[in-house]
């Protein structure tokens, strides 16, 4: 009977690592939502545009890459970025398949805005510096060791 409570202790929730990150990530998302409204972004439109401010020119694929996201949720960020005039879109003359986004003036601009977003939300987590680091390092980590079996 002690053996079966042991394999049951794996399923309480409180023994779960996946929990506290879903939380966390939640309430991370949520920390950004009043930075993010004055910039009139959602997170995921703000992910694409860190990718742009850093890239400036990009295909969909490495975007789709880049952030993890399938181009069913990629295609509407981008119809309204482009719309808010953060970007623009082309598709290759050599391969109507390849669409290129490019960032705009507009888009350059809205870079400024958001310069000091990253570190209020670093504060707001509460971590040293080391501790932010080695969530970073270990948090990548899983991920690449979670892609590499798919």
């Amino acid at each position: 009977m002690a053996e079966e409570k042991r394999n049951y202790d794996a399923l309480k929730l409180q023994n779960q690592v996946c929990f506290p990150l879903y939380a966390c990530t939640k309430e991370l998302v949520r920390q950004y939502g009043p930075y993010l409204k004055q910039l009139d972004l959602t997170y995921t439109q703000y992910l694409v545009m860190m990718v742009m401010w850093e890239n400036e020119v990009v295909s969909s694929r490495e975007l789709s890459d880049c952030l993890c996201l399938d181009y069913g949720t990629l295609t509407p960020v981008l119809k309204r970025l482009q719309k808010a005039g953060y970007i623009n879109k082309e598709r290759s003359e050599e391969d109507e398949r390849l669409l290129t986004v490019s960032l705009t003036q507009k888009g350059r601009k809205l870079k400024e805005k958001a310069v000091n977003i990253p570190a209020t939300m670093a504060e707001c987590m509460g971590l040293s510096n080391e501790e932010f680091e080695m969530l970073y390092k270990l948090t990548y980590k899983a991920l690449k060791n979670m892609e590499s079996k798919n």
